[in-house]
């Protein structure tokens, strides 16, 4: 089973047994241990897995934190559990203390539903105040999965994941900052669209009509970007232009089992993207079957750009043509890695373009 799909039903188990679960011994094995599993080690294996880990051999008062993850008999995550009631901010100062006991990179607090995720991005050795990283794994987006996917055992690399945490700790700063914005515009931030469309003075009135002026104006962008792109998606799951009759009947049938998915959807987007630096959107067009997600132009199944070949449980790939429609299929481990095809998929929209 994919990762994402263990993520996922793991998710669903919480969402289901929660409310049986009452005690912190009882969260751990429920929802805890699992997800450790998620991540590829043997929570039996104290190899892999050390429960109780001693954090302080010398000190008088022994310290243990629930779990550490080991790496070479060194640990390199410890994991600090709490009851899936609890709320998890009262608990920092606990792991702090349990992260500088140890030679730990990471340390992740839990109560099974919210994980959080610290490093030392700050200051060297000394535990940061706010997690780089957090999900709730009732509700995990796309993205969050493909983050968590880099503390799997098969390819968890201490390097790759401090790099993308100094990322994401500024991408989630500037999400809040943006939250907070759109809520209740401060008056810099109000300021710097009033310098950009009034030419008057930016006085206390002026000010207190763009304040109103900007959470409204906001508010309606991000509702028409987020009704385009589920207008667009609509009208991309319109009936194919069959050529025949008989066709049509024959489709009939496999087309009430299609179901396009939101990773299908985000690839489309994603090969859109790259096709707009040279032709209008709107003459980018999708068609799902059960085995492939075609992307064509101009709604003509004789215009194939690509196909994602996303359905199978282990690899993923994207589907190439030349200027003999001849498809190449190459595996990409994430959507992302169809950025790396760009010029290959700009290329096969030359060769429609010039055979006009």
């Amino acid at each position: 089973m994919e990762f994402k799909e263990q993520i996922k039903q793991l998710g669903d188990k919480v969402v289901k047994m929660k409310d049986q679960i009452q005690t912190e011994e009882a969260t751990k094995s429920a929802f805890i241990m699992p997800f450790i599993q998620c991540l590829g080690y043997d929570v039996f294996n104290p190899m892999e897995v050390v429960p109780e880990f001693i954090t302080d051999y010398g000190a008088k008062n022994i310290e243990k934190v629930d779990y550490a993850i080991l790496k070479e008999e060194k640990p390199v995550m410890i994991i600090e559990c709490k009851n899936h009631s609890e709320n998890l901010d009262k608990h920092y100062t606990q792991i702090h203390k349990y992260f500088h006991l140890t030679n730990a990179r990471f340390a992740l607090l839990t109560n099974g539903v919210q994980y959080n995720f610290f490093t030392d991005l700050d200051l060297s050795n000394k535990m940061d105040e706010k997690p780089f990283f957090s999900f709730d794994i009732t509700n995990p987006k796309e993205q969050q999965i493909k983050e968590l996917s880099k503390f799997h055992k098969s390819g968890f690399d201490i390097n790759t994941i401090l790099t993308s945490a100094s990322e994401l700790k500024y991408t989630n700063a500037i999400k809040m900052v943006l939250s907070n914005e759109i809520a209740k515009p401060s008056p810099e931030f109000v300021k710097f669209f009033v310098s950009r469309v009034y030419e008057g003075k930016a006085t206390e009135k002026v000010m207190t009509q763009f304040t109103e002026l900007v959470k409204r104006t906001l508010d309606q962008t991000f509702n028409d970007i987020v009704s385009d792109r589920l207008m667009n998606a609509i009208n991309q799951t319109k009936p194919a232009k069959e050529e025949s009759q008989t066709e049509s009947q024959s489709n009939e049938t496999s087309e009430s089992k299609v179901l396009t998915t939101e990773d299908e959807l985000n690839g489309f987007y994603i090969v859109k993207s790259i096709l707009r630096t040279k032709i209008d959107s709107s003459r980018i067009f999708y068609r799902d079957s059960q085995t492939y997600f075609s992307i064509i132009l101009d709604d003509n199944n004789r215009k194939p750009i690509c196909r994602l070949w996303l359905n199978s449980m282990s690899k993923k790939y994207l589907g190439i043509f030349d200027a003999e429609k001849k498809e190449t299929k190459v595996e990409i481990e994430s959507l992302d890695d169809i950025y790396k095809y760009t010029n290959e998929l700009l290329s096969t929209l030359d060769n429609y373009e010039n055979d006009k």
